[in-house]
C-alpha cells in the first residue's frame, strides 16, 4: 500500500465514502518528507530559536494539566539534570468557555490552538497534553514527540450520594429517566445505545467542578462519567464507583482514542528537543496510541464524532511451524466502534495486528478504519458530517 492510497467504499446507493491514507503526522519525523494532507494551519510569526539551556514547557492551567506536566517534568529532570526548565500555563478556548457544549465548537484544536501557536514561534519548546484532547491532524510544523503515562485507559462512573445510599451499584441499576453527566458525544451515544432509558446532560468544568455539581442535589445528576486516569492522578480514586470497558459486564463502552496517555508535542525538525523527548516514549504505549490516532484520523473523527476504541497487547499464539512460543506480547488487539448520535445504530470491529514499528501501527489503525467503513460506519459518519445540527440539538453531549 502506498502512502497516498485512496479507497472508495460504496456503502449504499446514496452514500459513497472516500478516504485517503497518508503517513501519520506522528511518524513524519522518521520519513523524508511531511504529508501536508494531515496538517492544519496556524498563522504565526517566523520561528524563533530557543534558549539552548532552558526548556520552556507549555500546558493548560487546570490542576490536572499542571499535575500531568509535573509528571513529564520529573522524567526530563531525571534524564537531563543539567538543563533548566520553565512551565508556561495558559487558558485555552475550551477552558475559557465552560458553558458551550464541546460538540458546538467548530475548532478541532479546542484545547491546543493557542499553545501550538507559541510552539511554532519558539516561545515554547514542547507542550504536554492529555493525548485524547490532542487533534490527530496537527498544524504544519508540529508533531507528536512522545507518549507516556498510560496506566489506566478506561472511563469510570461516579454515583451520587443519593444513588449510593439507595443501593445502586451500576449504571444498569439506575431508574429510567436518571440523569448522567458527560461532556462527550462518544459517551452519550454509547449510553443511549446501552441504556436508552437514561438521560444525559452536559457537564463542563474541571474535575473538581464536575464533582461539586454531582454532589449538589439541585443539579439533578445521578452520576458522572469521567476518565478514570484523571481522578486517579488527582488522588480522587476513592470517588470511582465502577469502571467501564468493552465487556458486557462492564457496560460495553469503549474509551476515547489515546485516553489515559500523555502526549508531548514538539516542533518538527527541532532535533535537540526531539532527541530529548524520545527518551520519554514508552514503547507499547507509543505504538498503540499511534495506531488509535491513525484510526481516528482516517475516519476524520474528533470531539463531535462518537468513535470509541480499546487496545490490548497479547502474545502471538504458539505456532509449531515457526517455533513461536507466544512469549512476547507484540500483537495489538484493537476494538473500535462508531455509533450514531442517537445511539440507534453502531458498527463495531476487532483487529489483531503484529506491531513493532510506527509504520506498522499507522497501518493497523488505517486497516481498522477501512474495516469499519466497509461494514457500514461510513454512512453514520457521512450523516454526522452532513447534518451537524443534529448533534447540536442534543441536550447532553
Amino acid at each position: 500500500m502506498t502512502s497516498n492510497e485512496t479507497t472508495s467504499h460504496s456503502l449504499d446507493p446514496q452514500v459513497t465514502t472516500t478516504f485517503t491514507h497518508s503517513p501519520a503526522t506522528e511518524i513524519t519525523n522518521h520519513n523524508a518528507s511531511t504529508s501536508t494532507s494531515t496538517s492544519t494551519s496556524i498563522s504565526t510569526a517566523p520561528q524563533v530559536p530557543s534558549d539552548l539551556s532552558t526548556i520552556k514547557i507549555g500546558t493548560r492551567k487546570s490542576k490536572l494539566a499542571l499535575h500531568q506536566t509535573d509528571m513529564v517534568l520529573s522524567r526530563l529532570k531525571f534524564s537531563h539534570p543539567h538543563l533548566e526548565y520553565s512551565i508556561h500555563s495558559m487558558s485555552t478556548i475550551g477552558d475559557k468557555d465552560k458553558i458551550t457544549a464541546l460538540h458546538q465548537f467548530n475548532a478541532k484544536s479546542l484545547w491546543t490552538h493557542e499553545l501550538e501557536a507559541m510552539l511554532l514561534t519558539g516561545e515554547l519548546d514542547l507542550i504536554v497534553h492529555s493525548l485524547k484532547d490532542m487533534p490527530t491532524q496537527l498544524p504544519q510544523g508540529c508533531c507528536l514527540g512522545a507518549v507516556l503515562g498510560r496506566v489506566e485507559k478506561r472511563d469510570c462512573f461516579v454515583l451520587s450520594k443519593r444513588c449510593r445510599e439507595s443501593g445502586i451499584k451500576d449504571l444498569g441499576d439506575l431508574p429510567e429517566g436518571s440523569v448522567v453527566g458527560t461532556s462527550s458525544v462518544r459517551r452519550e451515544a454509547q449510553i443511549k445505545r446501552r441504556w436508552p432509558g437514561i438521560r444525559t446532560k452536559d457537564v463542563r468544568g474541571n474535575v473538581d467542578t464536575r464533582l461539586r455539581k454531582l454532589d449538589d442535589e439541585s443539579e439533578g445528576y445521578a452520576c458522572l462519567i469521567l476518565a478514570a486516569a484523571a481522578l486517579q492522578r488527582l488522588e480522587l480514586g476513592d470517588r470511582i464507583s465502577g469502571f467501564l470497558s468493552s465487556g458486557p459486564e462492564r457496560g460495553g463502552m469503549l474509551g476515547a482514542v489515546g485516553q489515559g496517555a500523555l502526549g508531548v508535542e514538539i516542533r518538527e525538525g527541532d532535533e535537540r528537543v526531539e532527541k530529548m523527548v524520545e527518551g520519554l516514549r514508552e514503547g507499547k504505549q507509543w505504538l498503540e496510541c499511534l495506531a488509535e490516532r491513525s484510526l481516528l484520523r482516517t475516519l476524520e473523527g474528533g470531539c463531535s464524532v462518537p468513535i470509541g476504541v480499546e487496545s490490548e497487547w497479547v502474545a502471538e499464539e504458539d505456532d509449531s511451524t515457526t517455533g513461536t512460543k507466544g512469549e512476547e506480547k507484540d500483537v495489538l488487539v484493537m476494538k473500535a466502534i462508531v455509533v450514531s448520535v442517537d445511539g440507534e445504530r453502531a458498527v463495531e470491529g476487532t483487529r489483531k495486528w503484529k506491531i513493532k514499528t510506527a509504520e506498522e501501527a499507522d497501518e493497523c489503525g488505517w486497516r481498522m478504519a477501512k474495516q469499519l467503513v466497509d461494514d457500514g460506519a461510513g454512512k453514520i459518519l457521512e450523516e454526522i458530517t452532513l447534518n451537524r445540527k443534529v448533534i447540536e440539538k442534543q441536550d447532553g453531549a
